[in-house]
C-alpha cells in the first residue's frame, strides 16, 4: 500500500515536469514565430517606404497576370494574319496596330509576356541554383576546392557574355527551352561570387563552430546554416537580374538564335519590325517600350528589396 502511494508520489512530478516542459517547448516555437512575423512585417514597411518599388511590384503583378491569363485577355488570336491590315496604324480595332504580316501587336505582346517571364524567372532560378551551391562549396571548404572553383568562376566571367551565348545557342540550336538553360548556366558566376564571400565570413561563426562540434556533416551544415543566412544578398541580385536576362533573351531573338516564329515573342516582334522603321514604326516601338518597363519595374523593385533587407536600412 504504501509502496503504491509513493510510486504515485513520484510519478506525478514528472508528470508535471513533462507538462512543463512541453510549455516551454509551445511557447519558445510561439516567440519564434512572432520573431519571424515581427521581421516580415518590418522588411515590408521598409519596401513600402521606396514609393517606386511598388510601383514596379505592382507593374510585374501586372504582368504575371497577362502570362496567366492570355487567352482570355489577348482580343485577337496572336498568329491570325490579316493581310489586308498589313502595317496598318493603331486604332479603335487595334490598339497598337498590326505588323508587317497583318498581325495584332497587342495580342502579341500580350502572349510575349509568357516567354519574357518565363525566360526571366527560369534562368534566373537555375543561375541562383548553380551559383548558390559553386558558391558555398568553394566558401565552405577553402583551400584547394575553393582554388579550383575560384577560377572556374573567373574563367566564366572573363568571356564577353552575348558572345558566349550566341555561341551556345549556334551549338545546341534555337529554342525557348534551350534559350532558358543556355542563358541559366552562363549568368551564375556573379552569384557565386557573392555567396562565397558571404560563406567565408560565416563559416568561422560560433553556431557554425558548435555544429561541428557535434558532428554535423558538411552537407547538412552548408544547406542548413550557410545558404539561408547567404540568401539575402542573392534575392536582391536575382530580382535586379531578371531584367537584363530578359533583354538577353530579347537579343537572341532578335538574331534569330532565340525563340522561334511564329511564337510570340518580344525580341522577334523586334526583329520584324527593323526593316519597317522608316514606314510603320509602331511594329518596333510598342514591343520596344514594353522590354524597358519591364527592365525598368524589375530594376525599381530589385532597388526596393535591397533597401528592405539591407540591415543598415532599420531606422
Amino acid at each position: 500500500m504504501s509502496s503504491s502511494k509513493q510510486h504515485s508520489t513520484l510519478a506525478e512530478p514528472s508528470l508535471a515536469g513533462a507538462s512543463h516542459t512541453s510549455s516551454a517547448r509551445n511557447g519558445s516555437i510561439d516567440a519564434d514565430f512572432a520573431v519571424q512575423r515581427n521581421q516580415r512585417l518590418e522588411t515590408w514597411r521598409r519596401f513600402k517606404r521606396y514609393k517606386p518599388a511598388i510601383l514596379g511590384l505592382g507593374f510585374v503583378s501586372i504582368l504575371v497576370l497577362l502570362a496567366l491569363f492570355s487567352p482570355l485577355i489577348a482580343p485577337y488570336n496572336p498568329d491570325a494574319v490579316d493581310t489586308s491590315l498589313r502595317g496598318a496604324a493603331p486604332s479603335e480595332e487595334h490598339w497598337l496596330g498590326n505588323d508587317d504580316i497583318g498581325r495584332d501587336i497587342l495580342s502579341r505582346i500580350i502572349y510575349g509576356t509568357r516567354i519574357a517571364l518565363l525566360v526571366g524567372i527560369g534562368a534566373t532560378a537555375i543561375a541562383v541554383t548553380i551559383g548558390v551551391l559553386v558558391g558555398a562549396t568553394a566558401g565552405y571548404f577553402g583551400g584547394k576546392v575553393d582554388f579550383a572553383l575560384s577560377r572556374l568562376i573567373d574563367t566564366l566571367m572573363a568571356f564577353p557574355l552575348l558572345a558566349l551565348l550566341l555561341t551556345l545557342s549556334t551549338v545546341f540550336g534555337p529554342s525557348l527551352r534551350n534559350v532558358v538553360i543556355v542563358i541559366g548556366c552562363t549568368v551564375w558566376a556573379s552569384y557565386a561570387r557573392v555567396v562565397r564571400a558571404e560563406v567565408l565570413s560565416l563559416r568561422e561563426r560560433d553556431f557554425i563552430l558548435a555544429a561541428r562540434a557535434v558532428g554535423t556533416p558538411d552537407r547538412a551544415i552548408i544547406t542548413r546554416h550557410l545558404i539561408p543566412n547567404a540568401l539575402g544578398p542573392v534575392i536582391i541580385l536575382a530580382s535586379l537580374a531578371v531584367g537584363g536576362i530578359i533583354i538577353l533573351e530579347s537579343a537572341l531573338s532578335f538574331l534569330g538564335l532565340g525563340v522561334q516564329r511564329p511564337t510570340a515573342s518580344w525580341g522577334t516582334m523586334l526583329s520584324d519590325g527593323r526593316d519597317y522603321l522608316r514606314n510603320y514604326p509602331h511594329i518596333a516601338i510598342a514591343p520596344g517600350i514594353a522590354i524597358a518597363l519591364t527592365v525598368l519595374a524589375f530594376n525599381v523593385m530589385g532597388d526596393g528589396l535591397r533597401d528592405a533587407l539591407d540591415p543598415r536600412q532599420r531606422n
